[in-house]
C-alpha cells in the first residue's frame, strides 16, 4: 500500500474502481432489506454509534492487501518523512468495516511515536505505516469503549513478544495513559433493566483492564517464557490512570463540565494536556493536545460539540476530530430516540467547520467516521459540509493517511 502523505489536496471522493455510483450527496438509496436489517440492529448499537456495518448499500471491491515489497518500501521511506500524524484507522464504532480499520492514530516526533487509541487492527496498521515498534514511547487512551481499545493488549502481547523478522519489537516498557474507574453505571437507555457483567467491579479503569488482560493470557505467556525466553509482559507497560482536576465532574450528571486544559505528561520532547469531553454516558472521556517542537496536534476522542475542545485546541496546527452524519441516519429511518442519543454522543459534520474556526486551527482532519462505509457517504460530501464555516484546510481521513506537522497551516 503506497504512502498517502502527499495526498493532502482536496480528494475527489470517487468510489473505488468498479463500484456503482449509488449515492446522491453521499447518501445511498438503500434497499428495503437493508433498512429492515438496520432497524433490527439499531438497538444493539445505540451506545456506540457504529451503525455503518449493518447497512450494505452498494457492493464494491475490497482493497487488496499490501504486498511484502510494498510494506518494505513504506518502512524504508517512513524514517525520512518528518514529524507527522498518521491515521492508522479511521472507522467509528465496534462493528468491523471492510474498507476502514478501527480508530487509532500515531504522532511521530523525531524518533518517538505516541499512539492515541488502539482500535481494531492497530498493531498491523502500525507496521504497515512503516513505524517501528521499538520507537513507541507512550499510548493515550481517550475512553474505554471497545472500538478504541480492541488492539491495546496486542501491542504488549504480540509486538512485545520479542523482535520480529525485521528485528523490531517493543523491547522497553511503554507508558500508557487513560481513564480510571468510572465509579457508577448509568441507567439503561430507553428504560428498563440491563444485565451487568462483573457486578463486583462493573466499571474498571485502565489499570484493572490491563491487569486482567495480562492474567487472561497467563498460560500463553508462562509457556513462552519457559520455552522461548520471551519477556515478561508485566515489565513492558506502566499504566497511568489520569487524575481528574476538581471541576465537579461525575459519571452520572456532569461528565464534562467546563474546564481548563490540565497537564497529563511532559517528557521533555512532547507536552500533553487534556480536557474531559461529553460522550453520552461514558466517563471519563478525554481529548488530548500534543505540543511538540514542530507544532501542536489535538485529538478530540469521541465527543459531542464541546467548548472544552475549543479551549484545548485554540491555536493548534492540526485538529483531528470525530464526525457523524446525522442527516444520513435520518434518511435511513433511524428512530428519533436513537438519533437523539447519537447526537449527544458525537459531533455532526455540519457543526465541525464552525467549531474548527472557533479553535483557530490550520488543518481539520476528520476521523472516527460514522457511518464508516465509504459507499454510504462520499469523501466529497464529508469535505463539502465540514468546510462550511471553516477557513482552513479540511482533510477527510482515510486509513494510513499522513498529515505533516511542519507546514500544516500552509
Amino acid at each position: 500500500m503506497a504512502s498517502r502523505s502527499q495526498d493532502l489536496a482536496p480528494q475527489s471522493g470517487a468510489l473505488p474502481p468498479g463500484a456503482a455510483p449509488c449515492c446522491s450527496d453521499g447518501h445511498g438509496d438503500l434497499a428495503a432489506a437493508s433498512r429492515r436489517r438496520f432497524l433490527g440492529a439499531s438497538a444493539a448499537v445505540a451506545a456506540v454509534g457504529g451503525i455503518g456495518a449493518v447497512l450494505t448499500g452498494c457492493a464494491g471491491p475490497a482493497k487488496a492487501a499490501a504486498t511484502p515489497a510494498a510494506v518494505s518500501a513504506i518502512s524504508a521511506r517512513a524514517a525520512n518523512r518528518g514529524d507527522r500524524v498518521v491515521l492508522l484507522g479511521t472507522a467509528g464504532g465496534p462493528p468491523p468495516e471492510i474498507d476502514r480499520t478501527g480508530i487509532a492514530s500515531a504522532l511521530v516526533v523525531g524518533d518517538r511515536v505516541y499512539m492515541v487509541d488502539c482500535g481494531r487492527s492497530a498493531v498491523t496498521q502500525y507496521g504497515r505505516a512503516g513505524l517501528k515498534y521499538k520507537d513507541l514511547k507512550s499510548v493515550f487512551i481517550t475512553h474505554l469503549h471497545a472500538d478504541h481499545i480492541a488492539d491495546y493488549h496486542n501491542f504488549l502481547l504480540l509486538a512485545g513478544f520479542g523482535v520480529n523478522d525485521s528485528d523490531d519489537g517493543i523491547v522497553e516498557a511503554i507508558d500508557v495513559y487513560g481513564p480510571g474507574p468510572a465509579g457508577a453505571l448509568p441507567p439503561k437507555f430507553g428504560g428498563g433493566e440491563a444485565p451487568t457483567v462483573a457486578p463486583k467491579d462493573p466499571t474498571p479503569g485502565l489499570k484493572v483492564l490491563t491487569d486482567k488482560q495480562i492474567e487472561a493470557f497467563a498460560y500463553s505467556t508462562n509457556i513462552f517464557m519457559r520455552d522461548s525466553g520471551v519477556p515478561d509482559v508485566r515489565d513492558l507497560v506502566r499504566v497511568h490512570e489520569i487524575d481528574l482536576p476538581d471541576v465537579g465532574a461525575d459519571p452520572l450528571k456532569k461528565t464534562a463540565p467546563d474546564m481548563k486544559p490540565f497537564l497529563v505528561m511532559d517528557d521533555g520532547t512532547v507536552r500533553v494536556t487534556a480536557v474531559l469531553v461529553p460522550h453520552g454516558p461514558v466517563f471519563p472521556s478525554f481529548a488530548y493536545r500534543f505540543d511538540t517542537p514542530k507544532g501542536s496536534v489535538v485529538f478530540s476522542g469521541d465527543t459531542s460539540l464541546s467548548d472544552n475542545i475549543v479551549r484545548l485546541a485554540r491555536g493548534a496546527d492540526i485538529l483531528v476530530h470525530e464526525v457523524i452524519d446525522l442527516d444520513a441516519y435520518r434518511d435511513f429511518g433511524i428512530p428519533a430516540p436513537l438519533l437523539d442519543h447519537l447526537k449527544v454522543s458525537h459531533t455532526d459534520v455540519k457543526d465541525i467547520g464552525p467549531l474548527a474556526e472557533r479553535c483557530g486551527v490550520g488543518t481539520l482532519v476528520l476521523s472516527h467516521i460514522v457511518p464508516a462505509d465509504k459507499k454510504l457517504v462520499s469523501a466529497a460530501s464529508w469535505r463539502k459540509r465540514a468546510q462550511k464555516g471553516f477557513s482552513g484546510r479540511v482533510v477527510v481521513g482515510d486509513d494510513l493517511d499522513e498529515v505533516p506537522l511542519r507546514g500544516s497551516r500552509s
